[in-house]
């Protein structure tokens, strides 16, 4: 819209010159009326200085149209270098956090195998590269990026849980105690390559426990780009 409107602009202010130009032009035409131009007394001189000012006029007319043309073009490329600038942008928004969904309180493991938890509550998906349904983010871009967890659990069973990289454990929450409650948290710089998918597991023989106090949370977000 701004590139059609400063082409728009360019041309009319090209109309409004050539106007000018001619309606100079007709005046001066004008001034030597016919029986001017029949008079022995008409100075052939002064005409022709009328004529080379005439052309002077001209020549500062075509400079200043090739101007507004340049300027024109200028604008143009400008503008298509903000839209890109703009999508590239759009495509580096890419945050995500989420917990457990759990309205009352309940417990999650033990279990004799890891278990893949899936924080189906989500608070932000900026660019939907986080999927509620499996709990695993797919990085959409090579880049680097922040993963965080948290977790809440009761004495007597640990709690351990792990930020998963494409099947291989990065780094681990983890509490344990006789009694009492347990709580942890942990985070990671990952680079990822387009594909990459990132999850959380929680440890066999571990446990959690939470509710609607959002204790269990898992989030992510883009750091900056790689090529």
């Amino acid at each position: 819209m701004l590139r059609e409107r400063c082409f728009s602009t360019s041309l009319e202010t090209e109309s409004t010159i050539m106007l000018i130009f001619i309606t100079v032009l007709m005046l001066n035409m004008w001034a030597v009326s016919t029986d001017d131009v029949l008079s022995p007394n008409i100075n052939i001189l002064e005409e022709l200085e009328k004529i080379k000012s005439m052309e002077t006029i001209m020549k500062s007319l075509e400079t200043e149209m090739e101007r507004l043309r340049t300027e024109n073009k200028e604008i143009s490329n400008l503008t298509l270098s903000q839209v890109e600038l703009r999508k590239e942008n759009r495509d580096r928004e890419i945050a995500f956090s989420a917990r457990l969904t759990q309205s009352s309180f309940a417990y999650i493991g033990p279990s004799t195998t890891e278990i893949t938890l899936t924080y189906r509550k989500v608070f932000t998906n900026i660019g939907n590269a986080y999927n509620p349904i499996t709990g695993i983010f797919t990085a959409p871009l090579k880049g680097a990026y922040m993963f965080r967890i948290s977790i809440h659990g009761h004495g007597g069973t640990p709690a351990t849980v792990s930020i998963i990289k494409n099947g291989e454990h990065m780094v681990v929450a983890h509490d344990v105690q006789a009694q009492d409650r347990l709580n942890s948290s942990n985070g990671v710089v990952l680079i990822l390559e387009v594909g990459d998918v990132v999850y959380v597991r929680l440890g066999s023989g571990s446990r959690i426990a939470g509710g609607a106090q959002n204790f269990n949370t898992f989030s992510g977000y883009l750091l900056f780009p790689l090529r």
